[in-house]
């Protein structure tokens, strides 16, 4: 659809077919390519929600709440950026969104299943962390009046060069789904901790758990509803995504999540739990082995290569995402070690 669609605008702003040089057709092929390069020049020529082509259904965990499921995957123009979890709660007044997505054109999408469901506006969307494929869909719920709630700690991620610099690459590596439209959003509303928010009879009770998986981590517990729903402190059925998370207070949330009252657990990434003790413990025990085979090589002053190659990974070596994720969490975690030591 999105080609025909630039293919269209091509056609109808009076632009001519690609060539090649001297004037020479193009293979069917490169022309698709080359339309599609001149249709990224084009004013108003982007991914949108009906261009989406992966698989997105609203799945109702409760009898208000909802989520989506992204893919297991790492993010790629192939699978549009949908590799994370967002969920919603359908009050008695609007809708409260928690994360926003990848890409605009998902977050339009994901709009378009609240729509299905309800026709309350979007009053509320509340950010568990500012990692791209959870914020980069915000522009769109701005644009439909929501309000973006997230915690303070997120700026100095929000205002940094390597925020600037992931999106942009971010816009070559994920066009058309993520591209020169797209725009990192600030929120608008900063909180300083904990905060009660309560909207159409419904109580939101947001709680900064970070850092631990970033620096600026909150869960959002809906008591009404017995839903937890718990950002990227918890993955489900994947290796986690470590990065430069704080492993240990990571760890120190995790128990922390298991004092709530719930009967569901949404996580950032992977299916929803109804047991959510038993699944929080593959992200905290893999954190803890990390911590563990790491730290003693940091305190032996092992190389890390020689510590990686010894590490028993069988627990964990056949979820996915290992052979993406494992060797760079092992090292940052051996960095973090290292500096403990110290």
């Amino acid at each position: 659809m999105l080609i025909y669609g630039c293919l269209w605008r091509l056609h109808h702003q009076g632009l001519p077919a690609p060539r090649g040089l001297g004037g020479r057709w193009l293979s069917a092929s490169r022309r698709i390519a080359a339309a599609l390069g001149l249709c990224a020049l084009l004013p108003g020529a982007h991914a949108q929600a009906n261009d989406v082509t992966v698989a997105m259904q609203a799945e109702q965990v409760a009898p208000h709440s909802y989520f989506v499921q992204g893919e297991t995957a790492l993010g790629s123009a192939s699978n549009q950026n949908f590799i994370s979890n967002a969920g919603f709660v359908v009050t008695d007044s609007s809708v409260v969104v928690i994360d926003a997505l990848g890409s605009p054109p998902l977050a339009e999408r994901l709009l378009q299943e609240i729509r299905r469901i309800t026709d309350k506006p979007v009053s509320h969307v509340l950010v568990t962390h500012y990692h791209a494929d959870h914020v980069y869909g915000l522009q769109a719920f701005k644009r439909a009046g929501a309000t973006v709630v997230a915690q303070r700690r997120s700026l100095e991620y929000l205002n940094s060069d390597t925020a600037r610099q992931r999106l942009e690459a971010s816009r070559q590596t994920l066009f058309p789904w993520v591209d020169e439209a797209t725009r990192l959003v600030p929120a608008d509303v900063w909180l300083d901790g904990d905060t009660d928010l309560k909207v159409g009879g419904f109580e939101f009770q947001l709680r900064a758990v970070g850092p631990a998986h970033t620096p600026e981590d909150m869960v959002v517990h809906v008591p009404r509803e017995l839903v937890l729903f718990a950002g990227d402190t918890v993955f489900r059925g994947r290796i986690p995504f470590v990065g430069q998370a704080d492993s240990r207070r990571w760890i120190a949330s995790l128990d922390g999540l298991l004092r709530f009252d719930i009967r569901v657990m949404v996580p950032g990434h992977g299916p929803p739990s109804r047991q959510p003790a038993e699944d929080i413990r593959l992200t905290h025990d893999y954190l803890l082995y990390l911590r563990q085979t790491m730290g003693d090589a940091a305190r032996n002053l092992e190389p890390f290569e020689d510590a990686y190659r010894k590490a028993d990974w069988s627990r964990f070596e056949g979820l996915p995402l290992f052979g993406a994720a494992n060797r760079m969490n092992a090292y940052n975690t051996y960095l973090q070690m290292e500096q403990e030591r110290d």
